[in-house]
This record gives C-alpha cells, structure tokens and sequence, in this order.
C-alpha cells in the first residue's frame, strides 16, 4: 500500500511541505485554562539549565564524563565521606542512578566505597585521589565557561540570579505537594 506524503505546493518539496504544515499547527493558538507553555517556571527553569549545561557537555565529554558522574565527583569533592543516601539528595539522582553511575566511577578508580561499620546495610562514598587529580584536569576548563558566562550575564546579576534561586528554593520547601496534602519527608526515596 502506497505511504501518503504531505502534497508538496508549488515545486515544494514533501519535506518543506510538512514543515511548513507544522509551522502552521504551532502558530494555531489555543485558549487555554492555564498560563502559556513558554512562561511555565519549570519549563523557564529548564531552558536556562539547557543553555548554562551545554557550554560545559563538551569539556567533561573530552575528559570521559558524564554531567551526573561531574555531579558526583564535585559533590565528593567537598567532603571526606558522605552516606550514599546522602548523596543522592545532594547530587539529585534516584537510588537506581546512582548504584550505577557509582559502579562505574569505581571501576575507573575514581570513587572508593565502603560499609558503615556499625551497620553494614549503610554504605560511604568517597573520591579518590584519581578523582581529585580529574576534578584538577576539568576545573580549568569549567572556570574559564564559568568566566565567561559572567563576563556576559554580569557578575551583579550571577549573585541576584544565585540568591534569587536559593530564595525560591526555601520558599518551596514546606509547600504542600498536590494530591497528598503533606509534604514529603526528606527520607521519602519518592521526593529525590
């Protein structure tokens, strides 16, 4: 049976036909109970960590990581030992995430685990001095983004930006959450 293909308009080829038809359905706006997709603060909040990541994905690719495994190395970074639980509120990765991401960074040498000796269910993280000596190799690299993303934003504006986050941040914490009328513990694996 033939595939139908979007006709094509004066000359136009099929695949600009279909683009433009597309362009054509996005312009359609609709009215909508609730605020424009383009002015959601998740969907704001996204876009600028897009923006911000991207100038940073090239560098950890050229040095083998991924923007979790940065994640956890700079959070191991800043500490002697930390609980894996701990971890993975601090990095904001899900359990299953993180078991994996954490058996790869140890089979590079680049994190060392072991039990809590009073309770050998609970388990420590730390990095290593492999680690430490790639957080070295990165940091240039990341600095001289960070500069230059000042440089353009504006350093007044970084620190408002940082504050103003923070700010959000506290102001949410003992929001209700929807549908369950409480706000879910800091030990509910469900809220990582």
């Amino acid at each position: 049976m033939p595939v139908n293909k979007p006709a094509a308009r004066n000359g136009a080829s099929p695949r600009k036909a279909a683009a433009r038809a597309e362009q054509a359905a996005a312009e359609v706006s609709r009215d909508m109970p609730m605020r424009e997709f383009s002015r959601s603060l998740p969907m704001a909040l996204m876009r600028a960590r897009e923006a911000v990541m991207r100038h940073f994905r090239a560098s950890l690719r050229n040095h083998g990581l991924t923007e979790q495994q940065w994640r956890i190395l700079r959070a191991l970074g800043g500490v002697e030992a930390i609980e894996v639980t701990e971890l993975a509120r601090l990095a904001y990765l899900l359990g299953p995430s993180l078991s994996r991401i954490l058996r790869d960074l140890e089979q590079r040498g680049l994190i060392e685990r072991r039990s809590v000796k009073t309770d050998l269910r609970r388990g420590l993280v730390s990095i290593s001095p492999e680690g430490l000596r790639l957080i070295e190799a990165v940091a240039p690299s990341s600095e001289a983004i960070y500069a230059e993303m000042t440089r353009r934003y504006g350093a007044d504006r970084l620190a408002a930006l940082h504050e103003m986050l923070s700010a959000l941040e506290a102001s949410l914490a003992d929001m209700p959450l929807p549908g369950n009328g409480h706000i879910k513990d800091e030990d509910d694996d469900a809220s990582l």
